[in-house]
C-alpha cells in the first residue's frame, strides 16, 4: 500500500495503514534539536521572573542573584523618587509655588 501526500511541499505523507502523518524520508531532527534549544531558553527566561533557580548560563552558587539584584535595583529608584518627591515637597513648602515670571 502507498501513501498519501498530505502536504508535498513540506514532505508529509499519511500511512493509512498505520494511520499516521509522517515523513516522506526527510529528517526534521536538527529542526527539533533547534526547537528543544528554544524550549529551553524560554523555560529560562521564564524562570528568571520568579528570581529563583538556577540560570542556564551562570556560575554555580548564584541562585538567588536575581533576587538580590531586583531587590536592589528596587532599593535605589525608590530612593531615587523619594529624594525627588521630597525635593518637589519642601520646594513647594518654602517657596509656596513656582516663582511667577
Amino acid at each position: 500500500m502507498g501513501y498519501i501526500y498530505v502536504l508535498p511541499e513540506f514532505g508529509l505523507v499519511a500511512d493509512p495503514v498505520a494511520g499516521v502523518v509522517t515523513t516522506a524520508g526527510i529528517s526534521y531532527k536538527p529542526i527539533l534539536d533547534q526547537v528543544e534549544e528554544l524550549e529551553m531558553i524560554a523555560d529560562d527566561l521564564v524562570g528568571m521572573l520568579s528570581g529563583e533557580g538556577k540560570i542556564m548560563n551562570s556560575f554555580p552558587g548564584r541562585e538567588k542573584s536575581l533576587s538580590i539584584a531586583g531587590k536592589t535595583t528596587a532599593f535605589w529608584y525608590g530612593l531615587v523618587i523619594g529624594l525627588f518627591v521630597a525635593f518637589i515637597v519642601t520646594f513647594f513648602l518654602v517657596f509656596g509655588g513656582f516663582i511667577a515670571w
